[in-house]
């Protein structure tokens, strides 16, 4: 039988339960669509501009994350945010850091997006876009569940159905992050800014969190799901003209490029009941953050227990 755990997702999630196996001898095989690392732990440059797109920061509420986070500021991967009122971790020297850092030692093969699951006797073959098909005898989907439970879909894979309908329930908020590169120094606070009300929820200055370079603010403006949800297909442009008249006070100097990144499933609506999916019968597991709740903890969580479910404890 074929021993190969393909793991689908290079996401905190994928990236953690991968060494963990990794750690217990196993040969696994992670697939990842794009060719950053991470997942939402994403950095993007815009010119001479760097942005944190995704996850601004991450906290560490148990005791388990906690003790990782402090081995990776021991390696130097992670470090308290500057200026920030509350204990907030973020990776260095930017965010999608962190997934580098998980992947090293890893066999990762980036832009392999996996578009058809199949079981197949003895194991599963993954469909990878514009590439040869990879065979495994165990496959893990870590991406937002609505996107792994389509790769099922695709290769006729049924769920047992106790699974089945409370999974399919599980949706994520969109969310809309404008990136914008302004003429001058940002009035935007150094530990970022949360809004209650209106259409948004996040500004985080890159240059005071000390991820641009240069003297010259570039934020980070997430805008809220309700808002993302009704204007997701706008453009940059069409977005700025709705948002910056808003928050010029914050902004405190004119912008002078708007670049746009669209997260689809941004976060789940709400967590399954167990931290992740574990079906020995078939050889599959599912993670991610829609099992092991919101937020980059959460993920991380989930990927650890399933690492734990399919071969037990480390001793």
């Amino acid at each position: 039988m074929n021993e190969t755990i393909a793991v689908v997702g290079a996401g905190i999630s994928g990236l953690l339960l991968a060494r963990a196996l990794k750690a217990r001898g196993k040969d696994v095989v992670v697939l990842e669509k794009s060719r950053g690392l991470g997942g939402r732990l994403a950095t993007k440059r815009v010119e001479a501009a760097v942005f944190d797109t995704g996850a601004q920061y991450f906290t560490a509420k148990s005791e388990r994350f906690a003790s990782m986070v402090s081995e990776w500021a021991a390696a130097g991967v992670v470090a308290p945010w500057p200026g920030a009122s509350a204990h907030r971790w973020i990776a260095q020297p930017s965010m999608n850091a962190l997934g580098k850092f998980l992947a090293d030692g890893l066999d990762v093969r980036r832009e392999a997006k996996v578009v058809k699951v199949q079981h197949k006797l003895g194991g599963w073959e993954l469909t990878i876009e514009n590439q040869l098909a990879q065979q495994a005898g165990h496959v893990v989907l870590t991406a937002p569940l609505p996107q792994s439970l389509a790769l099922l879909k695709a290769g006729d894979v049924d769920l047992p159905i106790e699974w089945a309908g409370p999974l399919a329930q599980l949706s994520y908020h969109p969310c809309l992050a404008l990136l914008l590169t302004l003429g001058g120094a940002s009035a935007v606070p150094a530990e970022g800014v949360a809004l209650a009300e209106g259409p948004v929820r996040w500004l985080a200055d890159n240059t005071k969190k000390g991820i641009s370079p240069g003297k010259v603010g570039a934020v980070t403006v997430h805008l809220s799901p309700s808002f993302a949800a009704e204007h997701y297909a706008k453009t940059e442009a069409e977005l700025a003209a709705l948002i910056v008249p808003g928050i010029a006070d914050w902004l405190g100097a004119p912008v002078v490029n708007v670049a746009l990144h669209r997260w689809k499933f941004s976060e789940p609506v709400a967590a399954y009941a167990e931290r992740c999916v574990w079906l020995p019968e078939l050889g599959l597991g599912l993670a991610g953050d829609a099992l092991g709740g919101p937020r980059v903890e959460g993920a991380a969580l989930s990927g650890l227990e399933l690492a734990e479910r399919m071969v037990g404890k480390a001793q």
